[in-house]
């Protein structure tokens, strides 16, 4: 009997990274992740990151981390697990919206520059300059004089952050064209995610190929010894997650900051101190 001959399904659109190019193993090949083994796994780097941050506080360190990538690639689940153990007066998020009619008016990356980090902090950009090479460039906001400046001009603006001491990270998080489909899907389901869609969103799924094509001239352009882009795969979120905070913090050179044992003080005595018979409003026992 005759074997049936495999139907070829749609090729996913593969972009090169740094696991299968150093013969790690394939993002697509990676299992799922349960909750409760990512949960695992993520302690223990949870920890080195309240690690680097008393390293950066003790040390005086800028760092400067950008997030970059098509939407829905999981730009906001990465910085939140890099954030929900560590200090907001540390690590900082900006997520910029749209530009005011003033900020139109100035050289573009003055919009930026104040939410560079001083001394003792750590910023996280939720998009950040790169717009005008992706969503700016995709849907007409910027000329295309504009965006070739941009480009031309961005290696050196980054040289110069650089230069002033900041460590500068740029991750642009890769999603596949039908995993994309699913999350949109998802967003429009299910209520507590329906803030996530616009109809920039939807622009974002119909021009597939034309931020294809913005991607690979952005990369082209400032992909940069000085300053390396970092891809993560992101078809698997949790694998993500876990994989680009582990490489985040392989690139700070931290060290581990002694602590002075901590004698806790013994409470003070009650005295002549009474309760008061006060109404207070209790909230009420709902769950």
């Amino acid at each position: 009997m005759a074997k049936k001959k495999k139907k070829k399904g749609k090729e996913k659109q593969r972009i090169p990274n740094e696991l299968t190019s150093a013969g790690g193993t394939s993002w697509e090949s990676l299992p799922k992740i349960k909750r409760k083994e990512f949960d695992t796994k993520l302690r223990p780097l949870h920890v080195e990151m309240v690690k680097l941050q008393e390293w950066v506080k003790a040390s005086g360190a800028k760092i400067c981390v950008l997030f970059e990538g098509r939407d829905t690639a999981g730009k906001g689940g990465i910085i939140k697990r890099i954030t929900e153990r560590v200090s907001p007066r540390v690590f900082r998020v900006v997520a910029l919206g749209v530009p005011t009619e003033r900020e139109k008016s100035q050289m573009y990356f003055q919009r930026y520059i104040p939410y560079l980090p001083a001394a003792g902090e750590v910023v996280l950009f939720d998009r950040s300059w790169y717009n005008r090479a992706g969503v700016e460039r995709v849907m007409g906001f910027a000329t295309e004089e504009q965006v070739e400046n941009f480009l031309r001009v961005t290696p050196a603006v980054e040289r110069a952050i650089i230069g002033s001491g900041v460590i500068l990270i740029k991750y642009w998080l890769e999603v596949g064209m039908d995993e994309q489909a699913k999350r949109f899907r998802e967003r429009d389901e299910d209520l507590r995610k329906i803030w996530k869609l616009s109809p920039m969103d939807l622009e974002a799924q119909a021009r597939w190929y034309d931020y294809s094509r913005a991607r690979d001239a952005m990369f082209a352009a400032t992909d940069t010894p000085e300053s390396p882009w970092y891809v993560v795969p992101s078809d698997n979120q949790r694998w993500a997650r876990l994989n680009c905070i582990a490489h985040f913090l392989s690139l700070i050179p931290y060290e581990n900051v002694p602590r002075e044992p901590i004698k806790f003080p013994k409470r003070q005595k009650k005295g002549d101190y009474v309760e008061p018979d006060y109404p207070y409003r209790y909230l009420p026992n709902r769950y």
